[in-house]
């Protein structure tokens, strides 16, 4: 008997350009490969239709997701009330198939009487009040701090009403499973690994770089935050190491910042190419964090494509990975570990430790039929 399933993705997961659509897609060739039907809804707000969706799944629909300012007067979080669409409801009500939500942003319809009685799972990508809390702490901006602290409060008490609504959570780290059971009294969650990349298989360079690298979206607060904390305590204390940041969209307050230290320049906007080069030739991938939130796509991806990584407690927060990375957490340990493994040449026994330990934790496959589980029992 087939099996089909529906999937409400909060964007359209393609091109896979960013880190927050790398689980969304690598899990539809996954599940494809273990005979289900992916019936997919995407919610569009920019990235368009794309026509190798629909290599994995038997129906693709999309959705305009709404951009009107009355939702910030709806007594729902903004990521979940500009995704409500009666059409999506409509189209999931002409079957009984079981449905997973990715992310919190993709469960209005929990609010709906009409699916009490139907299996629907989410997917968390994030304790998002968690998530908000940090972005609040990270901005600057006065009315971003307002849209984040209030945004926190709401996703707070939605998140515990989905808890006791969805017939299960499935969060990306182990330490958000145990935040919704402690907080949220939720007896329905257990961890399920990110789905990655087919061609991260720990495919890493020996020998030597001569550069760190630190990578992320540098539009982001938090992470402009972990750049600026690196150029005022580490980097400018290693003035014989060159380091290189990369990412998309740097500021030109950024800009000038990195430009006002000679051993460090900055790359805009790399192809996905020219960052996977960026990742493989580095001797040391530098990865902090102000934000325990989720697990980082960018740790991930220099574990499996890098040498070296550096990493606090809050980037490896309840990811399991902790005796792959150097951990660092002080400007001091940092500046001693950069230091230490600039000159250490990189082996083949610890890509082999790698290969045990990922190999584990994030087959595709194996972790394709536990999502098979819990959506058909």
């Amino acid at each position: 008997m087939e099996k089909h399933l529906h999937i409400i993705c909060f964007t359209v997961p393609f091109p896979v350009d960013y880190g927050g659509v790398v689980d969304l897609f690598w899990k539809l060739p996954a599940l494809q490969h273990k005979d289900i039907k992916i019936h997919l809804h995407c919610f569009d707000y920019g990235r368009g239709k794309q026509d190798e969706l629909n290599s994995y799944c038997a129906s693709v629909q999309y959705y305009s997701r709404k951009n009107s300012l009355l939702a910030l007067l709806s007594d729902l979080p903004f990521i979940v009330s500009t995704r409500s669409s009666n059409e999506l409801l409509n189209n999931l009500l002409k079957d009984d198939y079981p449905i997973l939500c990715e992310g919190i942003h993709s469960t209005f319809l929990l609010n709906d009487k009409r699916f009490s009685n139907r299996r629907v799972l989410v997917r968390l990508h994030n304790v998002e009040y968690e998530y908000y809390q940090h972005l609040y702490a990270s901005s600057t901006n006065f009315i971003k701090k307002l849209f984040y602290a209030r945004e926190s409060n709401l996703l707070k008490r939605y998140e515990a009403k989905i808890a006791k609504k969805a017939a299960f959570i499935l969060t990306v780290t182990d330490q958000d499973a145990i935040n919704y059971q402690t907080n949220f009294d939720c007896e329905h969650v257990t961890h399920l690994p990110l789905f990655l990349p087919n061609n991260w298989n720990v495919n890493i360079k020996i020998g030597l770089g001569n550069y760190c690298l630190y990578n992320g979206d540098l539009s982001v607060d938090a992470n402009e935050k972990a750049i600026d904390w690196l150029l005022q305590h580490v980097l400018n204390k290693l003035e014989d190491i060159h380091f290189v940041i990369a990412g998309k969209n740097p500021s030109t307050k950024l800009i000038k910042k990195v430009l006002a230290l000679k051993n460090v320049k900055i790359v805009a906007n790399p192809s996905s190419q020219k960052m996977e080069e960026l990742i493989a030739n580095a001797q040391i991938n530098i990865l902090p964090s102000f934000s325990s939130a989720g697990i980082k796509l960018k740790l991930l991806n220099a574990l499996n494509n890098g040498r070296y990584c550096i990493a606090n407690n809050e980037t490896l927060s309840g990811s399991g990975l902790d005796s792959l990375c150097v951990i660092a957490n002080t400007a001091d340990e940092f500046i001693i570990a950069i230091g230490k493994y600039f000159t250490i040449e990189f082996e083949n026994d610890v890509i082999e430790q790698r290969k045990q330990v990922l190999a584990k934790k994030f087959s595709n496959l194996a972790n394709a039929e536990l999502l098979k589980q819990y959506l058909f029992g």
